[in-house]
């Protein structure tokens, strides 16, 4: 299939990338002097000292700071509300997001809501937000990110739950770019094997469905290439073995990369059916939820012959070097979900029911323009069935 030689790229964000890099914080060029670091509900960034470290070496660089810890593993409007109240409280003139996906997305809310007036819902784009401007800049942020999943440091989108409506939707704007993204491996080595497997696999998604998107292009195939093939060999020994600090940066530096395919081309419907079932199941991790769509959701567009070339290559990519038919590519997923411990996963171990029709609609109604990038349009009875085929 012949790849679209044109494309446009903008990635403002300037990028630490390496073990040890959080060390090298206290030397960047800040964007303020009073920073209000967010982080989320749990325990884990103070129980691993990474709060306490990004605190000094803050305060080393001159810098005031403040905490807000009320983020929610899948973020709501409540917490971005609350999170820009504490930021104008505080006087922040820039925010410092410390921890995984979830943090980093509603930090984006935040720097939206501490500048210009209004609900958040007023700025959302699509569903029933209402596509309003952003009149004034946001503020700030760096971005240090404690999982590899969401490539949400080096983008300019977030995706905030609105709980009234059970829509899962996103900001955009190229000021919700962090300014500067720290990504230390070493700062991952304490997330436990099978949310390791969860962030790992919703960064494959990321490059698997920038690769046969409809817009897929030059440079999104060059990133993507190169992230499926370092998840394909090292997710499972970073599963495996936490502490393998080298498997640890390979997966890092897969999810970097599976950022960049995010601003280079517009993602399939997976992530759009995937948010229709965490919108009303917020226990569900998005890695999970991705993971248990995939198998039904890719044979779709194999059964379909929606690109059999890139499925036979990313066969190869993920580690079948004689894959010869786009029916391969199945097996290899399957084969390294198997070798993640992810490849039972159930709707039901998350208290999902077999909904199918609320969930199409939702998907429909809140993530639709993602199907535009499929080269294969689903209709709604294409759409029911993958969610059936996916439950157990």
């Amino acid at each position: 299939m012949i790849t679209n030689p044109n494309y446009q790229q903008y990635i403002p964000t300037r990028i630490l990338f390496g073990a040890g890099q959080l060390n090298n914080l206290h030397a960047q060029p800040m964007p303020g002097k009073r920073a209000l670091i967010v982080i989320s509900n749990g325990k884990s960034t103070r129980a691993n000292g990474y709060l306490a470290r990004t605190e000094e070496q803050l305060h080393r660089a001159g810098i005031e700071t403040e905490v807000f810890d009320g983020v929610m593993p899948n973020p709501t409007v409540a917490n971005s509300a609350a999170g820009a109240k504490a930021a104008r409280k505080y006087g922040a003139d820039f925010l410092v997001a410390l921890g995984g996906g979830s943090v980093m997305d509603c930090s984006k809310a935040i720097a939206l809501l501490a500048t210009n007036e209004g609900d958040l819902w007023d700025y959302v784009p699509i569903g029933s937000g209402k596509g309003e401007p952003i009149e004034n800049r946001p503020l700030p942020i760096i971005a240090i990110t404690t999982t590899a999943g969401t490539g949400s440091e080096t983008d300019g989108c977030g995706v905030i739950t609105k709980e009234e409506t059970s829509e899962k939707s996103f900001i955009i704007h190229p000021a919700l770019f962090p300014v500067l993204a720290i990504v230390d491996p070493e700062l991952m080595c304490s997330v436990p094997p099978r949310f390791t497997a969860f962030q790992g696999f919703d960064a494959l998604f990321h490059s698997i469905e920038g690769f046969i998107a409809a817009s897929a292009n030059l440079a999104s195939d060059m990133y993507a290439r190169e992230a499926i093939r370092n998840l394909a060999e090292y997710l499972p020994r970073a599963v495996k073995d936490g502490s393998n600090l080298e498997a640890r940066t390979r997966v890092a530096f897969a999810n970097t990369l599976s950022g960049a395919v995010m601003t280079l081309t517009l993602l399939t419907s997976q992530h759009g059916l995937e948010h229709a079932l965490s919108a009303y199941h917020p226990n569900l991790p998005h890695g999970a939820g991705l993971i248990i769509l995939s198998k039904a959701y890719f044979s779709y567009f194999v059964r379909n012959h929606g690109c059999d070339d890139r499925f036979v290559e990313l066969a190869r990519l993920l580690g079948m070097p004689d894959a010869s038919q786009p029916e391969d590519f199945i097996t290899a997923l399957v084969r390294l979900q198997e070798a993640c411990g992810v490849a039972d996963l159930k709707m039901s171990d998350y208290g999902i029911a077999p909904e199918f029709e609320t969930f199409m609609h939702n998907t429909r109604e809140v993530m639709g323009v993602m199907f535009a990038a499929d080269r294969v349009q689903m209709s709604d009875e294409d759409i029911v069935r993958i969610f059936a085929e996916s439950y157990k």
